[in-house]
């Protein structure tokens, strides 16, 4: 890991990895991950040192280099897991979806168990950042990719 990775991140993509190291052959990325030296960096560009738990999109850009497919244009992944692989709800969504809607972003992937949050969102958000639901890492993945 390079960019000054720490906290937060660092365990989350940390959890992230051990989880793709676990379910590898299930998913069949078995000999892309034995084989692939994975190097990541982190820059935070906004420069406002907020913790961010990034397992899911970490997920996501591995799972997408792995099968050489681009993520849809515009899209923000929200979400972080645990060890086991369950999804992690967010504790709002209002101010990532308004940061992600203000930086151009159309679309954003969102944990299911914050679905009930998304009643809190204003509708200037809602009007212009469409949701996509997602109720585990590899769901996540395929919606990200447009293969569902």
């Amino acid at each position: 890991m390079a960019g000054g990775i720490d906290g937060t991140m660092k365990e989350s993509i940390q959890r992230a990895f051990a989880y793709l190291s676990g379910q590898k052959v299930r998913i069949g990325i078995s000999q892309q991950v034995d084989t692939t030296d994975f190097h990541i960096e982190a820059i935070d560009l906004l420069s406002n040192h907020v913790a961010c738990e990034a397992g899911i999109a970490f997920i996501v850009a591995v799972y997408s280099a792995i099968k050489k497919q681009s993520v849809r244009a515009g899209l923000v992944i929200l979400g972080d897991l645990s060890i086991q692989g369950n999804i992690k709800a967010l504790r709002s969504l209002v101010e990532p979806l308004q940061v992600s809607m203000d930086n151009g972003a159309r679309r954003a992937l969102i944990p299911l168990e914050n679905k009930r949050n998304f009643l809190e969102v204003s509708g200037d958000i809602v009007e212009r950042v469409d949701p996509i639901f997602f109720s585990d890492p590899m769901t996540a993945a395929m919606k990200a990719m447009g293969m569902t």
